[in-house]
């Protein structure tokens, strides 16, 4: 109760100072004190008030959008930037000298013939079609991880490349026998460069860790290897694009048991039209190129985190991998 007296107080306090100065300020407008009748002394005031508010340099009469790709000349009767005028604190103006650059900016006049300062047109983004065309040469021609990796650092044909921090490639160990396949990096793996390092990633660990697995023991990928803007999720144009990649990393890396982390990532790999809700936990087999692998389905941790009691079933599919290991 005393905490809301105070307040109350407080309030009632600031109004009273608000409405004194609103006040004091119209008392000496010339509408409400006729006696005062020298326009200058009017003016070195509303300079002074002008100066209080921070807008102490006189530019022009119209406010210049510098940004806009043509910037009209100057008005009538305005100033250039080059003859900027600041108000002393007595209210005196002072004329300044300042860079000339501005006046420049503002391209007032039309740039002589032949010489226009239009830019040539960018060229056009490749199609879909093309782009995944180029992906599945690109990525036929990798011999190794490393050679993946470095063509897909240079890939052009996926636009989320240019948004990204850095390329997303994998972690762990390539030579593992179990691999793990997310949908896309997150935040934190776009900064650090590394799959599954955010909190997801530590429920990964610790998720493995249940079963005697670590980083050293599985080797980890997405199928996008580039983070999408804001986290949303890839365009089906984009995960097409990414698709030779990341099944080529998986036939270089020829790991025995292929896990996808997600529906996104058992439909794209595996090709299965249901949800994950249905078909986590279900051996499938997978071609790698060279051989058949099995492969296994579980929740992406990122959703175990927002749904905690679904840890039940990852936990029933990760020890079902614990005893395909075992075998």
């Amino acid at each position: 109760m005393i905490f809301h007296e105070i307040n109350a107080k407080t309030i009632d306090n600031d109004n009273r100072q608000r409405q004194s100065r609103i006040v004091r300020r119209l008392s000496q407008s010339p509408s409400m004190n006729p006696d005062r009748q020298n326009p200058n002394r009017e003016a070195r005031e509303l300079l002074a008030f002008y100066v209080d508010a921070g807008a102490d340099a006189l530019i022009g009469e119209e406010p210049v959008d510098r940004m806009a790709d043509e910037i009209s000349p100057p008005p009538a009767g305005g100033r250039s930037d080059s003859e900027a005028v600041r108000v002393g604190a007595g209210g005196k103006a002072m004329q300044l000298q300042r860079d000339p650059t501005p006046d420049r900016l503002r391209r007032s006049d039309p740039p002589p013939p032949g010489e226009g300062r239009s830019r040539a047109p960018a060229a056009a983004p490749a199609s879909p079609e093309i782009a995944v065309m180029a992906a599945r040469e690109a990525a036929k021609s990798a011999k190794t991880l490393d050679e993946l990796r470095a063509l897909l650092t240079d890939f052009e044909g996926c636009a989320l490349r240019a948004t990204a921090t850095q390329l997303v490639f994998a972690d762990g160990n390539p030579d593992a026998k179990v691999m793990l396949v997310g949908e896309a990096p997150g935040y934190d793996e776009d900064v650090i460069g590394r799959p599954f390092v955010g909190r997801s990633g530590k429920l990964l660990d610790l998720m493995m860790g249940a079963i005697g697995l670590d980083r050293t023991k599985v080797y980890i990928a997405n199928v996008v290897p580039w983070r999408p803007p804001g986290n949303r999720t890839p365009t089906p144009q984009e995960t097409a694009i990414c698709l030779p990649f990341i099944r080529r990393q998986i036939e270089l890396a020829d790991p025995d048991f292929l896990v996808c982390l997600g529906g996104p990532a058992m439909q794209t790999l595996l090709g299965v039209k249901d949800g994950i809700t249905r078909s986590r936990g279900r051996w499938m087999m997978f071609d790698t190129g060279r051989r058949e692998i099995r492969a296994l389905a579980t929740f992406h941790p990122a959703f175990l985190l927002r749904s905690p009691l679904q840890k039940r079933f990852a936990w029933r599919d990760f020890l079902a991998l614990k005893k395909a290991l075992a075998g």
